[in-house]
């Protein structure tokens, strides 16, 4: 992100103006989107577009991935241990650790594993009046939509992005007044001068 890699001084005036637009608007879509599916928790997929819009579009792809396959791996095993055991902090427990096993297995890094186990929390641990299923599928069904409105925006709004520190040091001028203010040069060995004809034996 713009911002992150700039200081209080740099990220001001239009920039913070541009990002704060693009982020209200992400989550006020997101928000909306959800809501016109009737989800019973919207407020999830707007925390989700607001994690995701804050990267540029290769990091978003990345985030969003992993995300997605946290997310479906802790619903359904969320769902799958909520429908055959009962509450019990020590199943949770179990669960979160057995998840941890089942995340490389779908190529999926620590990340994935975290959104996965917060899934997994709000699937076991939070009491609901409906199936373990419906509570696991409106989690996905939240986190995708924050995932597909984020990326979206990303597609059609990109950050502006920031030139890399290593470009600015190739693309800065060099001094050319002698020898001074050359990049990692070393100066010239001095010439061993040829022998004279005194200075041979």
């Amino acid at each position: 992100m713009a911002g992150e890699r700039q200081g209080p001084a740099e990220w001001g005036g239009w920039i913070i103006l541009v990002h704060s637009a693009r982020t209200a608007v992400a989550a006020v879509a997101s928000v909306l989107v959800a809501r016109l599916f009737r989800l019973p928790e919207a407020y999830w997929a707007p925390i989700t577009t607001i994690v995701i819009t804050q990267s540029s579009l290769g990091a978003a792809l990345k985030v969003s991935w992993q995300r997605f396959v946290g997310t479906g791996l802790g619903a359904v095993l969320g769902a799958i241990v909520a429908s055959h055991f009962e509450r019990h902090v020590l199943v949770f427990g179990a669960s979160v650790f057995f998840l941890g096993l089942i995340c490389p297995l779908a190529l999926a890094d620590r990340s994935a594993y975290r959104f996965g186990g917060i899934t997994l929390a709000i699937v076991l641990l939070i009491p609901r009046a409906g199936p373990a299923w419906e509570t696991a599928f409106h989690r996905f069904a939240e986190v995708s939509i924050g995932i597909g409105v984020a990326l979206i925006l990303t597609l059609i709004w990109p950050e502006r992005e920031d030139t890399p520190l290593a470009e600015q040091v190739s693309d800065s001028p060099r001094k050319t007044n002698g020898d001074q203010g050359k990049v990692n040069e070393f100066p010239p060995s001095p010439a061993t001068p040829p022998a004279t004809a005194d200075d041979r034996p």
